[in-house]
């Protein structure tokens, strides 16, 4: 692995694992979260499209194929960031949050034997055994335990259900290239969630947004983690292939508990820290 594609994949899970961490500021700022979802949809999207069609990497979508990204788009980013925001609002651990959410590779892969018939191996089973323990522990030693955190928890799930049917739906669009396809992810992500801005955004001015302590996390999220992490990852998988560059994913928990502790957010005990360390192995595991 050379220093550039080191580089790039390291990055790209920097950031995912801080996204957890600047939504979580978003959050304790009492934004409405319909808000601050549409506008980094939109400004992710908007970015994507100008260079996409600046570098002549945007396709021509042929008419049958709109419906099929309006059903990727409403699993991915619509199902999956309902499911993640208000989970991560709930929980109130970025860790956790990015704990579960790491355990999406799992779920596809589960999903591609029950639809696309998939073989998986004796080590894939043992990874997938391997996580469950991890995952206990950290649930059961994170919150209070109330019916808020345990609906969180349930959220996280949707989100992952949100990414597993947004792999499925991807698969009929490998006509096109990445670049377009997360371009059409974002704008219509952008329109799917423009309804749901406009009647739950409440009395909040929109000005609000412009203040730098809360700008700052939306521009994190939309321009590091929805546009240059996606160039960067799709990057590394020309070098690295789909499953090497999975594995790297798994580090997204890690890097997050690390920012959560370094912002003061949430402190770990023994468990948490075994948790983590067993569901990020499990994870890799099952990506061999």
């Amino acid at each position: 692995m050379n220093i550039k594609v080191f580089t790039a994949i390291f990055l790209a899970i920097f950031f995912w694992g801080f996204s957890f961490i600047w939504t979580n500021q978003i959050l304790l700022e009492d934004i409405p979260v319909f808000t601050f979802i549409f506008f980094r949809m939109f400004i992710a999207g908007a970015l994507l499209f100008v260079f996409s069609k600046v570098t002549g990497k945007l396709q021509k979508i042929e008419k049958g194929d709109y419906k099929l990204l309006f059903l990727m788009a409403f699993f991915e980013p619509f199902i999956y960031f309902i499911g993640e925001t208000f989970g991560l609002k709930a929980t109130n651990s970025p860790t956790l949050s990015a704990l579960i959410i790491a355990l999406i590779p799992i779920f596809a892969m589960l999903s591609g034997v029950i639809i696309y018939k998939e073989k998986v191996t004796w080590i894939n089973v043992l990874g997938i055994l391997a996580t469950i323990p991890g995952i206990l522990l950290m649930v059961l030693n994170t919150g209070d335990m109330t019916p808020e955190y345990w609906w969180g928890i349930a959220l996280l799930f949707v989100a992952i259900f949100g990414s597993v049917g947004y792999s499925t739906t991807v698969r009929g669009l490998s006509k096109y290239n990445s670049f377009t396809i997360a371009t059409y992810q974002f704008v219509f992500g952008a329109v799917l969630f423009l309804p749901c801005f406009l009647i739950f955004n409440g009395d909040y001015q929109i000005a609000g947004l412009l203040e730098w302590h809360i700008l700052k996390p939306v521009l994190y999220l939309a321009v590091l983690c929805s546009c240059l992490s996606f160039v960067l990852y799709i990057f590394s998988i020309k070098s690295l292939g789909i499953a090497r560059s999975s594995v790297f994913t798994s580090l997204i928990p890690a890097v997050s508990a690390i920012g959560a502790y370094l912002y003061g957010y949430e402190t770990f005990t023994w468990e948490q820290i075994l948790g983590i360390l067993i569901v990020t192995l499990g994870v890799a595991i099952t990506q061999k």
